[in-house]
C-alpha cells in the first residue's frame, strides 16, 4: 500500500507494518494507525501516523542506549497488546532531536510497547522511577563505551 510520509514523502509499505494503538500515544490520542518505518539510520527507526501525514516520531530500542534497561509497566499495558509471548514483543523509546541537533534525548519513562504479531501498540510509563524522559543519547553511549 501507498502512504505519505513525513520523512520519505509517498512511499510503498506492507500490510505488516502497520500498528494501531487503541488508545493513540500519549498527547496524540486521536491518531491510532501508525506504520513502523526504517530510517536507514541505525538504531533509529520512524512511527508514522497515518492519520495525520505530518506527525512522525523518531524511535529507537532502548536496550541499544541503556543494555541494562529493564521494561517495567502496568500488567494492563501489556495486556492491552495481546501478546502471547514476550518474543512478540518489540520495545521502543521516542527520540527527541531539538533544532540545533546536539542534545539528543530518547524518553525511556514513557516506552512505547508494540506485538509485532497482532500490529497492536501501546506507550506506558515506566513504574521504574530511575528512568527518565529525556536520557541524552551521545552522553549515555559515550559512556557505555569507556565502562
Amino acid at each position: 500500500m501507498t502512504i505519505q510520509s513525513k520523512p520519505y514523502g509517498e512511499i510503498e509499505i506492507s500490510e505488516r507494518q502497520i500498528i494501531r494503538f487503541p488508545i493513540g500515544i500519549f498527547g496524540f490520542v486521536d491518531l491510532r494507525d501508525y506504520a513502523l518505518l526504517d530510517a536507514g539510520q541505525p538504531p533509529f527507526y520512524w512511527l508514522q501516523s497515518l492519520d495525520d501525514t505530518a506527525i512522525a516520531f523518531i524511535i529507537m530500542n532502548p536496550y541499544v542506549l541503556r543494555p541494562d534497561y529493564v521494561l517495567d509497566i502496568p500488567d494492563e499495558d501489556l495486556e492491552a497488546i495481546e501478546y502471547d509471548s514476550d518474543e512478540d514483543v518489540l520495545v521502543f523509546a521516542i527520540v527527541t532531536i531539538p533544532e540545533d541537533q546536539t542534545k539528543m534525548s530518547a524518553n525511556l519513562q514513557g516506552p512505547i510497547v508494540i506485538n509485532r504479531v497482532r500490529q497492536l501498540g501501546r506507550q506506558a510509563i515506566s513504574l521504574n522511577e530511575s528512568w527518565r524522559t529525556k536520557h541524552f543519547i551521545m552522553e549515555e553511549l559515550a559512556q557505555a563505551g569507556s565502562d
